[in-house]
């Protein structure tokens, strides 16, 4: 049988429709396990028989969990031996909670694996290897773009160590995300803002600073989204500053409050027995990266920052912001705060370029995503 070289492109051969009708069907499944996962991967996976027919469906679901592979081929049964599975991500080579993908593959009898993208994490890699040796064909990088995109997250830590950031802003149409006076609720529709609800629930964490705490009070829970992983509150209070009555405190989600490492004992008294961690401070605020290396080491893999236009400018200056998505509401206001604040950038030339990956109508609204053109350079953060 003829075996591929496992870090050739698919896109090198011809590749059938019913390859990539599979393989986009894992990417969808793969979807599913968003915010129940963390920290492991969202993986998908098809299983189809001799004949190319699907028998088998399957997604990671939680962490601890069966792995897609697994779930899919519980599914096929005999009818995978002889076939085809398409799996999102390259099958796992390692003993964990659970057990190796690439052996459950080989026993279950299947002849050929096609997987979208290699595994980065060296403890877990393998798994091709382990299956060209096996006999079995292997094929990598078929829609190894939808695949990453899907699964960006968690490549985001691995590649990185850190986790990934995801900004999302609300503003208007002149880019204000508060008028004059400071009201702001709400300039983006209920359809915007039940949408960021979703993307509260397949992150591990939401991030504000004390300026939009004392500001506007959040909550930063999940609301009506059944069966959704309430994600870490996360409160960065440099003085900590925030009131025993704020909504964030409550017992709807887990909070962790990061203050200065400097402060003294008796500053922090009154948030006895609540989750808090002391970190450096650049200026008068907590390094991102500081937090960003906490948040990793307690397995977060995905933040949404939600705090406001200094927080922002914060993550931007420190190239932390992996990936923008902005609401824009058809409203003009004129006058009010940007939605970025000072980031750093002091011409043109040193601008943050975007591309933009999507846009879509959320009910009156417009929600644009978008990423880094380039690697963004660190500079100093900036104080929030």
């Amino acid at each position: 049988m003829r075996q591929e070289d496992p870090v050739a492109t698919h896109a090198a051969h011809a590749v059938p429709d019913a390859d990539t009708r599979a393989m986009r069907r894992a990417v969808e499944l793969a979807a599913r396990g968003l915010g129940s996962t963390s920290p492991n991967p969202v993986v998908g996976c098809v299983v189809t028989d001799a004949a190319g027919t699907i028998v088998g469906e399957g997604w990671h679901q939680r962490a601890g969990g069966p792995h897609a592979e697994v779930h899919a081929l519980r599914a096929a049964g005999p009818a995978a031996r002889g076939g085809t599975a398409y799996v999102t991500l390259e099958p796992c080579n390692h003993t964990g909670r659970t057990g190796p993908c690439a052996q459950a593959l080989l026993d279950a009898g299947i002849t050929r694996v096609v997987y979208a993208v290699s595994d980065p994490n060296p403890q877990a890699s393998g798994g091709a290897a382990t299956l060209r040796a096996a006999g079995v064909a292997t094929e990598a990088g078929l829609l190894a773009d939808e695949a990453e995109a899907g699964n960006t997250a968690w490549l985001t830590s691995v590649r990185l160590g850190r986790p990934h950031v995801l900004w999302k802003y609300a503003a208007t149409l002149d880019g204000r995300i508060a008028a004059a006076d400071g009201s702001s609720r709400w300039i983006s529709s209920a359809e915007s803002r039940a949408d960021v609800h979703r993307l509260r629930a397949e992150a591990d964490a939401v991030v504000v600073g004390s300026g939009t705490l004392h500001a506007d009070d959040p909550h930063l829970a999940v609301r009506g989204i059944a069966g959704a992983t309430q994600p870490l509150r996360v409160v960065l209070d440099t003085r900590a500053t925030v009131p025993p009555a704020a909504r964030v405190l409550d017992d709807a989600a887990p909070t962790l409050i990061a203050v200065a490492d400097d402060l003294d004992e008796e500053a922090t008294r009154h948030l006895a027995g609540r989750d808090l961690v002391r970190l450096p401070r650049d200026g008068h605020g907590i390094r991102v990266e500081a937090l960003l290396a906490e948040l990793h080491r307690r397995g977060v893999r995905s933040v949404l920052l939600e705090g406001g236009p200094t927080l922002a400018g914060a993550f931007v200056a420190a190239g932390a912001v992996d990936t923008v998505v902005g609401y824009l509401a058809p409203v003009l206001l004129g006058a009010g705060p940007a939605a970025l604040a000072d980031a750093g950038i002091t011409t043109l030339t040193d601008a943050l370029r975007l591309r933009i990956t999507a846009t879509d109508r959320i009910g009156p609204d417009l929600r644009i995503t978008a990423v880094p053109a380039t690697t963004p350079v660190p500079t100093a953060p900036k104080e929030h």
